[in-house]
């Protein structure tokens, strides 16, 4: 039987805490990778922590966004991690996006389309006039074109997605309830699957609190 896929966000600088995010989270029933975000990233220890991973799913969140060359730079930087995934914003461009690519190796690069933080709302007051759903379709038709491994965007715009873009597609803004925290479009894990994503990104609803418990619920809502 087929395995549900989840990237649980190690959302700390605390080493201990991802130690025990990494440790509490191993289970048969699901496919885990675990994802670090800039908190993580930058402190002051969390670059040594993730060098001596092994056989774990890692997921670089840097999302990285700046010129063509610095962004294949920086890729280059990271190498050494061995991350399995590693993220850019679609909106550094096709030739950024192609650059990344191009020195990626082994890493899947995930082009990251509007955050799922982000409403039609908060576009205007960035200075976009087009609806959330026309712009992402755009970024994953840059993102075919690119050649990227993998798209995050949210569950609500995966069905759209899907229709131009063929290759892994990558959840966050997951909840089990209405309670959204700073999330804008989120869905719950069970309808996000059901609209065609590969893998859901899940934080606070599995790390804080009792985490084994949390765990436990999410595999009895996907039953």
């Amino acid at each position: 039987m087929k395995k549900n896929k989840i990237f649980i966000a190690c959302d700390t600088k605390d080493i201990n805490k991802a130690r025990e995010i990494i440790k509490k989270t191993k289970n048969s029933k699901l496919k885990i990778g675990y994802k670090f975000g800039l908190e993580f990233l930058n402190s002051k220890k969390g670059r040594n922590f993730i060098s001596k991973l092994k056989n774990v799913i890692t997921f670089g969140d840097y999302k990285f966004a700046d010129i063509p060359n610095t962004c294949a730079s920086a890729i280059k930087a990271v190498k050494d991690l061995k991350f399995n995934y590693l993220t850019i914003h679609i909106s550094s461009g096709l030739e950024a996006l192609k650059a990344a690519k191009k020195v990626s190796g082994r890493t899947k690069l995930i082009g990251v389309t509007i955050l799922t933080s982000l409403d039609n709302k908060s576009l205007m007051d960035i200075g976009f006039n087009k609806d959330i759903k026309k712009i992402v379709l755009h970024q994953a038709r840059l993102a075919n074109r690119a050649k990227l491994d993998a798209l995050v965007c949210s569950a609500r715009e995966v069905k759209i997605v899907k229709k131009v873009f063929k290759r892994e597609i990558i959840t966050p803004g997951i909840r089990f309830n209405s309670k959204s925290n700073d999330q804008k479009r989120v869905l719950t894990p069970k309808e996000a699957f059901r609209n065609g994503s590969d893998w859901l990104v899940l934080g606070r609803p599995i790390t804080k609190g009792n985490i084994k418990n949390n765990l436990q619920s999410l595999i009895n809502h996907l039953k």
